[in-house]
């Protein structure tokens, strides 16, 4: 075991370990640290805190100090220089007349690089910008290409919830979404109810997978034939998944038939095969923008 510190640098951005060294560090605090990208400002998310040697990437560096009151200062003006910074490269993008969208600016705490936050449809020939930003700021300079989850993480938003968005508020790290997720819990395969603010799948499908996988082991499926406990046997209509019931057809006296809902338990049925895990991400949600399309487009016809 490794005693650690869990510190992020950015609003629910990744959260990275590094060594206390013997310093009572506590929750909330600031400290500074030295990381890859020099010196930084980091929000202390996790108290000291031992944890498994194989979690930790090795070397551990350590904290270099607790944020003073000195270095509050120094983060504040940075957060204001990069508003300058900000306005100064998006004038200078129009000035190269380069197809690129400006997310954020970020000064490291020593001053020693600015970063630039960018998105474009495709690869961006920013070799002179670069030139020309270094000319202005006097330091190192880098310009970083950026996808629209990252993009929407950074500037954040409401979403179709009416809640913060989730990676903006505390999802550290984006988790692999697919349209299976969307199909096992019965929800709409229209894109717009089931994409982000950023266009891609919401990261919430994930949330509740594991118990609609769960619940959804337990059922039937629509049009299986099933045993009620009444002496039954029938078509299965529709299925609740929240609530564990089913609606069969059942036919009575004379070939009279019923629709009646059961409880699940009241049931006997052959149990699903498990499912193997299909590997679908965006590319599906492109396909059914697609099919949407060719629909709309037949109808018109």
């Amino acid at each position: 075991m490794i005693k650690v510190i869990g510190v992020r640098f950015r609003t629910a951005g990744k959260i990275y370990f590094f060594d206390p060294a013997d310093m009572k560090i506590e929750k909330g605090q600031h400290v500074i640290v030295e990381t890859a990208r020099g010196v930084e400002y980091g929000h202390v998310v996790m108290g000291v805190k031992e944890v498994e040697d194989q979690k930790v990437v090795q070397p551990l560096k350590p904290v270099l100090r607790i944020a003073t009151a000195e270095d509050d200062k120094i983060e504040a003006k940075n957060k204001e220089k990069e508003k300058t910074a900000y306005q100064i490269c998006l004038e200078k993008i129009a000035k190269h007349k380069l197809e690129m969208k400006l997310i954020d600016t970020e000064y490291t705490f020593d001053n020693n690089k600015v970063l630039f936050y960018f998105t474009a449809d495709g690869r961006i020939d920013f070799r002179e910008l670069v030139k020309d930003l270094a000319s202005v700021f006097k330091t190192r300079i880098e310009l970083r290409q950026i996808g629209v989850r990252d993009e929407t993480k950074i500037l954040g938003g409401v979403g179709n919830c009416g809640r913060e968005l989730c990676c903006h508020t505390y999802l550290s790290e984006f988790i692999p979404v697919s349209i299976k997720m969307a199909k096992e819990q019965n929800l709409s395969l229209n894109p717009s109810k089931i994409s982000g603010t950023c266009g891609r799948l919401m990261c919430c499908l994930k949330n509740e997978e594991e118990t609609y996988e769960y619940l959804n082991s337990r059922l039937p499926s629509v049009g299986d034939y099933v045993t009620t406990d009444d002496g039954f046997r029938g078509e299965v209509q529709s299925v609740n998944v929240l609530r564990q019931t089913v609606k069969v057809i059942v036919t009575l006296d004379k070939d009279d038939k019923d629709v009646r809902e059961y409880r699940v338990k009241q049931l006997k049925f052959r149990p699903k095969r498990k499912k193997e895990k299909v590997n679908i991400n965006d590319a599906e949600l492109k396909a059914l923008e697609a099919l949407e399309k060719k629909e709309g487009n037949s109808k018109l016809s």
